[in-house]
């Protein structure tokens, strides 16, 4: 019995662990299937947030700078010289010659150049040969009017007639005079055919040569026979922005560098301004006189002018690459601590070519983005990605 027994259990047991093998199978396969439905659901979570995050623009932004110029205003100024005068000949004539090149140093009464000048000679000739037509017809008017006057004395004339004749006498006297007068005039002007020098100075344009033809006003072509600058002072014009017209005062000095004396400066001081800002430019022109004993300073070159401004504001500098223009002004994009972009208005002191000073809208504590995208509106998202202490 036993050994039937144990025959009938032995099949059941083979189904049952058949059975339990496949539900482990099964089980198996659903947990296997849970675990590939989870992974692609995390990794198409993950892609999500990985394409959010890559929509946000990576940014790097600077911190402002502190203008290492301080209160100083660094201008460009254009030098001219302290006195400036064309020469214009005032007869016509022909150059006869000339003494002084351009660069000669003359004194005031020297001589530049002669002029002949044929048609005032005849001119004055023929005004000596006037004076004396017009004396000799005094001469005679005035013993005409003494006889008739001694006459009337005893009843010979009436008195009407010795009028005339003293009438006669007063006429030509004018005539005299206005001969004399003419005559006085052509030697003055013959005068002018020597060219002096109006006062010490440099030749700094001579425009004729000997055998020219000249007219009374002007030289050849309409131009000046020479031009005369007193170079002992300079004097310095510089165009300062209205943001700062406030701080210019009487006697502000300033410093004068040139490029082709690098490391050397000349001192200067403000004289005058003209008083009105510029309508086209918005900037006070100022006067500034500068001592030039050494001769190295030229009239009408290019210097920097640096200002020391008193009680001036601190300027922040900036990169230009930082700049958006936009409709309503130039603006900067800043992020604040949501990482959010902030625009803010700002106001432009001195442009240095690749940094700006910025005296108005900015903070030292100012994250600032750099190369800003133009699309980049105020609450936009962004990543920061480097910083920098400044320009």
């Amino acid at each position: 019995m036993s050994l039937q027994n144990e025959a009938a259990r032995a099949p059941n047991l083979t189904g049952r662990r058949i059975r339990r093998g496949i539900l482990l199978i099964l089980a198996l396969a659903a947990l296997i299937v849970a675990n590939g439905v989870l992974v692609r659901q995390n990794a198409s979570s993950e892609t999500k947030s990985w394409a959010v995050e890559q929509a946000i623009p990576l940014v790097t932004v600077v911190k402002p700078a502190v203008s290492k110029a301080g209160n100083a205003l660094t201008l460009p100024g254009n030098l001219q010289a302290y006195y400036t005068a064309p020469i214009y000949a005032r007869v016509p004539g022909y150059i006869r010659t000339w003494t002084k090149d351009i660069g000669a140093h003359v004194r005031k009464g020297e001589v530049l150049a002669e002029i002949d000048t044929p048609e005032v000679d005849q001119q004055i000739e023929q005004a000596r040969a006037d004076l004396a037509n017009t004396e000799a017809a005094h001469k005679q008017s005035q013993s005409t009017a003494e006889r008739w006057g001694n006459l009337l004395k005893i009843g010979a004339v009436s008195k009407q007639d010795a009028e005339e004749k003293t009438s006669d006498l007063d006429v030509k006297s004018a005539l005299v005079k206005s001969s004399q007068a003419n005559l006085e005039r052509l030697l003055t002007m013959k005068t002018f055919a020597h060219i002096v020098a109006p006062f010490d100075g440099v030749v700094t344009e001579r425009t004729v040569d000997i055998g020219t033809l000249v007219n009374a006003g002007a030289g050849s072509a309409g131009s000046s026979l020479f031009t005369i600058a007193d170079t002992h002072k300079m004097r310095v014009y510089v165009r300062v922005p209205q943001n700062y017209s406030a701080q210019i005062r009487d006697h502000l000095k300033a410093v004068l560098t040139l490029p082709e004396y690098p490391g050397e400066s000349f001192p200067a001081e403000l004289v005058s301004t003209s008083g009105a800002i510029s309508n086209q430019s918005n900037t006070l022109l100022v006067q500034l006189e500068a001592d030039n004993a050494s001769g190295k300073l030229k009239t009408g070159e290019y210097a920097q002018v640096a200002f020391q401004l008193p009680n001036g504001t601190q300027n922040l500098s900036i990169p230009v690459s930082a700049l958006l223009f936009r409709a309503d002004g130039l603006h900067v994009a800043t992020v604040d601590e949501k990482n959010r972009v902030v625009m803010k208005s700002i106001k432009i002191a001195t442009d240095l070519g690749t940094t700006v000073d910025v005296n108005s809208g900015l903070s030292v504590s100012d994250n600032v983005i750099d190369n800003p995208p133009d699309s980049l509106q105020s609450g936009d998202a962004v990543r920061i990605t480097a910083s920098a202490n400044g320009p």
